[in-house]
């Protein structure tokens, strides 16, 4: 008999999976559930949550193929169709950000193509759409799957989870209280008042469009970028605790080259010896200093250290007017597209973030306080760098005398009083008609698990946070392990900080197929350090 293997979600991870799944020489009977109308699309990019107006923030080079290159899908598109999401068929190119909207279509297009190519090799696939999973019970031949439309007849051998980023329902919004921009605020009519966004990220500046586009549009001038608004009183105000608003994104070789200093060779010594944070800060600064010694002279590199680079990093920028800075670096930026001009030291912390992430597990609670308080942040400002477009919007809505920055610092308070919400820091008081918490996906615990057998196994079994090997297969959890496989991004993020993105999905669903492509029958595995509770 076929293996029976279930996928809970088709976002990324979900496909991803299932491309490599299906390479499988024996034929596999696999089913995808998917809560939404539609499998494929995934959270961030389905109309529920998204608009034309935002981008994704990932350029085609960067992602990896499934059927076929993004590029390649976005060039066998009628005209008709990318005219409509404001993309020019003459300017298509590798480097290039679309709307998230696009990048769903891509993927839904794209899993379809898989299930065909799947059947057409032998494989069974059984696609349940609007179809929420409500639990996962162990049947001693395998787990049994319940769903809100009631169980499911197939028992299954292995089961992923594929669910994606988790944010707050739209139950807890209101009309001026959005706990996540993606709470209900695409649908919701926002009137021209007083709107307050915490974060200054990508997913701020989503936050932003989707409520300025309702007072007024953009339009293009030249090479300038203006707003004109429509209705009287709009403004929006982002926040956070520096007001430092994010870079654009910046140029540099794809595939990444390899690092010089910071080598596998060296993170294994590290390991080997026991990671501590100052020796890992010490293979970053000769990294850096190798790359570009001028810039590392210039920052002081040789008198830092790993709780004092951080803050020279981000110094000029918190001195600097905001805007000012946004401007001139994306002056920057686009200059060194143009010339195909890597900065050096940009491009070694860039890569650098992921090789420091595989030692993340091993830091003492001492040292992961340090980090996370320090060298993540900057880490996560380079590799999270926005579209230059959404720059010139920022720009633009600044000029219109729509948007402000606001830095709060670190003791602020936060109030809801009635429909308003209410900020005081560092000594004045700002009162917001609307307000979206748009800091983006936390991690999470075994608690919010969303099926209560396995997660109250998991509490039984003194796992705050579930345990998973290398292979993203649970551990030590009595008739669960070695059948559930977590590739749930917000249950991975404790230990591995920087685990977003399209790239992550995707290394995450190759190692969960080759796993089970491999292994029939798993026996329980030493735990390592790898979201483990602490």
């Amino acid at each position: 008999m076929a293996q029976r293997i279930a996928i809970i979600g088709t976002g990324p991870t979900g496909i991803y999976t299932l491309r490599h799944l299906i390479d499988h020489p024996d034929p596999l009977s696999i089913w995808l559930f998917e809560r939404g109308e539609k499998a494929g699309i995934g959270m961030p990019y389905s109309p529920e949550t998204s608009s034309k107006a935002m981008l994704a923030n990932i350029a085609s080079i960067e992602i990896p193929p499934l059927v076929g290159p993004y590029l390649d899908w976005l060039e066998g598109q009628p005209d008709a169709r990318l005219r409509d999401y404001g993309l020019d068929p003459e300017d298509l190119d590798a480097r290039q950000f679309t709307p998230r909207l696009l990048l769903g279509e891509y993927f839904r297009d794209q899993l379809l193509e898989l299930i065909d190519r799947a059947r057409a090799t032998g494989h069974e696939v059984e696609v349940m759409e609007s179809t929420e999973v409500t639990d996962l019970q162990p049947d001693g031949s395998g787990i049994g799957i319940l769903t809100a439309n009631g169980p499911v007849d197939t028992i299954f051998d292995r089961v992923i989870l594929a669910t994606g980023h988790v944010f707050p329902d739209e139950e807890e919004a209101t009309r001026s209280w959005f706990p996540s921009p993606w709470s209900g605020l695409i649908d919701a009519e926002i009137p021209a008042c007083r709107v307050g966004i915490m974060g200054t990220s990508l997913s701020s500046i989503d936050a932003a469009m989707a409520v300025v586009n309702q007072h007024g549009r953009f339009w293009h001038k030249g090479e300038d970028l203006i707003f004109t608004s429509t209705s009287d009183g709009l403004s929006v105000t982002l926040m956070s605790w520096t007001g430092v608003l994010p870079e654009a994104d910046f140029y540099c070789p794809i595939p990444y080259e390899p690092l010089k200093v910071m080598t596998e060779a060296a993170l294994d010594t590290l390991k080997t010896e026991g990671a501590r944070l100052d020796d890992v800060f010490a293979l970053f600064a000769r990294e850096i200093a190798e790359a570009d010694p001028a810039w590392a002279a210039g920052i002081n590199l040789a008198k830092l250290d790993a709780d004092s680079f951080p803050d020279a990093y981000f110094a000029a920028r918190e001195a600097s007017d905001p805007f000012r800075w946004a401007r001139e670096n994306l002056r920057e930026v686009e200059g060194n597209k143009a010339a195909r001009i890597t900065i050096p030291w940009r491009y070694a912390i860039l890569r650098m973030h992921e090789q420091i992430e595989d030692l993340v597990p091993e830091f003492s609670e001492e040292d992961r306080a340090r980090f996370d308080k320090g060298l993540k942040n900057l880490f996560v400002d380079n590799y999270a760098a926005v579209p230059s477009e959404s720059i010139r919007r920022l720009l633009a809505l600044r000029e219109a005398g729509i948007l402000k920055i606001l830095p709060l610092g670190e003791d602020y308070d936060l109030r809801r009083e009635g429909p308003k919400t209410v900020i005081k820091a560092k000594g004045e008081t700002w009162t917001f008609d609307t307000f979206i918490d748009a800091r983006g996906q936390k991690p999470l615990s075994t608690k919010d698990l969303p099926f209560p057998t396995l997660r109250n196994a998991l509490l039984q079994a003194d796992q705050e946070i579930p345990q998973v090997d290398e292979d993203y297969a649970l551990l030590n959890c009595a008739d669960f392990a070695s059948r559930i496989w977590l590739g749930s991004i917000p249950w991975l993020m404790h230990d591995r900080p920087f685990v977003q993105g399209i790239t992550a999905c995707a290394e995450i669903g190759v190692v969960i197929a080759r796993d089970i492509r491999e292994v029939a029958v798993r026996k329980m595995k030493r735990p390592r350090r790898y979201c483990q509770a602490r």
